[in-house]
């Protein structure tokens, strides 16, 4: 290995450390605000007839009874090895719960994500191919205004149109194992739309904005005085050198894609992990809400990790700050 890459190993550790402190902070949050949630777990399992002693026996079982700080380090010493202990309402065990929940959510993201992102960027070329016309005025206010409109509004609005008006799709997006994959992908268009709308227009701006910052430089008028067509300028030159920060915005809204699906599938009935944590915060069903909570906050800090780190490899200049 050559001391070339020695400040890149370094600044990737730098940025692993202090997402696993971010991390462990995060966790320290979950598990203080769920026990100063009001009301008693057990009595919220056993119901309001439940005598005093029944009552003592389930605190005690569920550890209720130990020190605050004695039980954040049962929990997290659990959830490391993918241990978060029984539902309170169902005694399901949450770690099999969670595992099918979490990957219904990840295809629901994978789906939006695919559909967005070269989406994204060819609006962000043709904007800058036609900046300050008809054409770039037009994606961008079309993309201020999907910005604009919160999620649920526009679930809504796409449930009316295309699930009640037109009839071409279900309101609603029930799937369920050994689906065949066309007609989950049917189902699951119009939450993949909504989250679409939601990433779509972030990372078209910040496409747009990348690529008009290279188009400043010197190569860029070089290959202008040379003839050459104004998109292949874009395509070919302009485009290679603004992929770092075009990479982080992408990767940051990935990341939001996947912990911000909670409105989407609450209103769609879709059975991802976002709808799961709604239902169990009903109950409150504190194990699950420790979980589903950590596991977001897992997946939020490590896109971050992973954008940070695509930065430093696209970006020389990143390895070395001022």
């Amino acid at each position: 290995m050559t001391t070339a890459f020695l400040p890149l190993l370094l600044q990737i550790a730098r940025r692993i450390i202090v997402g696993m402190v971010l991390l462990l902070g995060v966790s320290l949050l979950i598990f203080a605000g769920t026990q100063m949630l009001p009301g008693d777990p057990a009595q919220a399992v056993l119901g309001q007839t439940a005598t005093p002693e029944a009552l003592a026996n389930l605190r005690k079982e569920m550890g209720l009874d130990k020190p605050a700080p004695e039980r954040y380090v049962r929990w997290l010493s659990g959830a490391v090895v993918g241990d978060f202990g029984k539902s309170l309402s169902n005694n399901e065990d949450i770690a099999d719960a969670v595992g099918k929940r979490l990957n219904n959510t990840l295809i629901l993201a994978s789906a939006a994500a695919a559909f967005s992102v070269p989406l994204a960027i060819f609006l962000g070329l043709i904007a800058v191919r036609y900046r300050n016309g008809v054409i770039d005025k037009t994606i961008s206010g079309l993309g201020l205004a999907s910005t604009a409109l919160p999620e649920f509004f526009v679930a809504y609005l796409l449930i009316y149109f295309f699930a009640v008006k037109m009839q071409w799709l279900t309101s609603v997006s029930i799937v369920y194992d050994g689906m065949p994959l066309g007609e989950r992908l049917q189902t699951i268009i119009l939450p993949v739309l909504v989250l679409t709308l939601t990433v779509l227009a972030h990372m078209m701006r910040m496409t747009r904005a990348a690529i008009l910052s290279v188009m400043q430089s010197a190569y860029i008028e070089t290959a202008q005085l040379k003839g050459l067509a104004p998109f292949k300028i874009i395509y070919r030159h302009a485009l290679p050198n603004a992929l770092a920060p075009i990479i982080n915005v992408v990767m940051l809204n990935l990341a939001v894609l996947v912990v911000g699906v909670v409105v989407v599938e609450v209103i769609f009935v879709y059975p991802g992990l976002g709808q799961y944590l709604v239902d169990h915060v009903a109950k409150r069903d504190l194990p699950v809400v420790q979980a589903c909570g950590l596991i977001f906050a897992t997946v939020y800090i490590g896109m971050n990790i992973v954008a940070d780190i695509a930065g430093l490899v696209a970006n020389p200049r990143l390895r070395f700050p001022k």
